[in-house]
């Protein structure tokens, strides 16, 4: 089990958890976002009162496909809000960001509010680009701004980084690998130029088949 993380002085600092819901079918894989926010809320030492959580999320109604965002504060508050379902895309551009994670940061295996490295790169993103996806300091594969990274090699095999190399445990991710369908795997720069497919997802929008737009990156 993982020792209890201290979230600092943050006083709006939260848990958040993003999915989806479509009118007649609910919320997909709801049982690896609830099992995420309860682990993550042990490790915070966030009360996190499920009951009314499910209840929540069983409130959702309307006759179109909904944005949900979840958040659940350090005081144990609650707050869902909702929007329209963004239009499905059938391919991303992504380039390699410059900033590089820290793969011992244990936050960064929790959705959580701290979200600035994220937030500020998403906001800049140039022109024609969809997404930017994350190194380390060690030159491994990370993650996206707002998605998981997974490749087609050239055998067939279809591999994701680990969480040890600083990731989020995607719940889109976490259902390929339950499925057998994604196997984890450290992950170079080299593996993505010699994949087959490269592709992004996240429990909102699903798996998207992704371009690598390659720029000059560091490899130190």
């Amino acid at each position: 089990m993982e020792s209890q993380i201290c979230p600092g002085n943050d006083p709006d600092f939260g848990l958040i958890e993003t999915f989806g819901y479509v009118p007649g079918q609910g919320v997909a894989r709801l049982g690896l976002h609830l099992a995420r926010l309860e682990r993550s809320a042990r490790v915070f030492g966030i009360a996190c009162p499920m009951a009314a959580v499910r209840d929540l999320i069983a409130d959702l109604s309307g006759d179109r496909p909904l944005r949900c965002r979840l958040t659940l504060a350090r005081d144990g508050a609650l707050d869902l809000r909702t929007g329209p379902m963004p239009p499905r895309v059938d391919r991303w551009r992504f380039a390699i960001a410059t900033d590089r994670l820290d793969a011992g940061d244990r936050f960064l295996r929790h959705k959580t509010t701290r979200r600035a490295l994220y937030d500020r790169i998403r906001a800049g993103l140039p022109s024609g680009l969809d997404e930017m996806v994350f190194l380390n300091h060690r030159g491994e594969l990370c993650e996206g701004t707002i998605s998981t990274v997974a490749i087609t090699t050239a055998d067939g095999a279809r591999l994701t980084p680990p969480l040890s190399s600083g990731c989020l445990p995607g719940v889109c991710r976490q259902s390929l690998l339950d499925a057998g369908q994604l196997q984890e795997a450290v992950l170079t720069l080299g593996d993505l130029a010699c994949a087959r497919e490269i592709q992004l997802m996240n429990a909102l929008r699903g798996v998207i088949k992704a371009t690598w737009v390659r720029q000059d990156v560091r490899q130190d």
